[in-house]
């Protein structure tokens, strides 16, 4: 099935609502539960089995004519995020990060703490040095997990103020993803990487569906929960003839292709891609 412009335009409102809900869905690695959900929602209203692993990654598949075979795709739905490490005297949560953020591009970002009932807070990540008026070193000081903190929206003075909300330990806490689509339609987000990918993977669902497309082989696509801390797709659920992993691809200052095309990665800094398989993409 060929994907025209024209099929693009039409399915474009469809794509833009699917990225909408995944990104506004708080998925730092290893939490899952909520953007599996909806997830599972969107796959099974096109009629595909969902299922769970153990591990938390979504696995969709897409009947094809001959159910004993099967082609794959992959996207990652888990995002950088932090989680509390400590509370320190005053109230201020100390944190460690989940993946690799940079820090400094979170200095006075909104945030949410989820306890483990459920329970959502809002704070602010903060230099421990946060007003020029107060702190000489308010620009100069170290934006890094030693550094910052953050401020909970709430009525706190002590460690017992935070405990007493339900914030222990190990609660994470979630970047606002501040999700934008402007009127030339562009989307602005955090977590584009990779939950834009995860749309285009269930708007491909959804066009098989709507126009009754049946694959010649089962399409099973797997949406990961730990991409951002190293092994997303270590695992494959059944026998699969070959799997197109889609991911952000960064175009570097000296490659052929700019933002607006697609990125085919011949190898990445661990080694080459299936030679084989970037040959008929590229």
């Amino acid at each position: 099935m060929r994907i025209m412009p024209e099929t693009v335009e039409k399915y474009r409102e469809y794509y833009f609502d699917t990225v909408k809900k995944l990104l506004l869905t708080p998925s730092p690695s290893g939490y899952y539960r909520e953007v599996m959900k909806v997830v599972k929602e969107l796959a099974e209203a096109e009629g595909c089995v969902f299922y769970l692993t153990r591990k938390g990654c979504g696995v969709i598949t897409v009947p094809g004519r001959d159910r004993e075979r099967a082609v794959g795709a992959c996207a990652h739905c888990d995002t950088l995020g932090a989680m509390v490490r400590s509370v320190d005297s005053a109230g201020g949560i100390n944190f460690t990060t989940v993946g690799g953020p940079s820090l400094p591009s979170l200095d006075g970002e909104y945030c949410t703490v989820i306890t483990r009932d459920g329970r959502k807070y809002g704070g602010t990540f903060l230099s421990k040095s946060p007003a020029v008026h107060v702190y000489r070193d308010s620009g100069t000081r170290a934006r890094d997990c030693d550094n910052m903190y953050v401020r909970l929206d709430e009525t706190v003075k002590s460690a017992d103020d935070v405990k007493a909300l339900g914030i222990e330990n190990g609660d994470y806490i979630c970047f606002d993803p501040k999700t934008t689509v402007t009127e030339s339609g562009f989307l602005k987000s955090r977590f584009i990487d990779d939950k834009a990918s995860v749309a285009c993977l269930l708007t491909a669902v959804h066009i098989m569906h709507d126009s009754g497309f049946v694959p010649e082989t089962d399409i099973v696509m797997l949406v990961t929960m730990y991409e951002e801390v190293g092994h997303g797709a270590s695992y494959l659920p059944r026998d699969i003839e070959s799997m197109l992993g889609v991911d952000m691809g960064c175009i570097g200052d000296d490659l052929q292709c700019t933002e607006y095309d697609v990125s085919i990665c011949a190898k990445d800094s661990r080694g080459p891609y299936d030679y084989e398989m970037t040959s008929a993409l590229v």
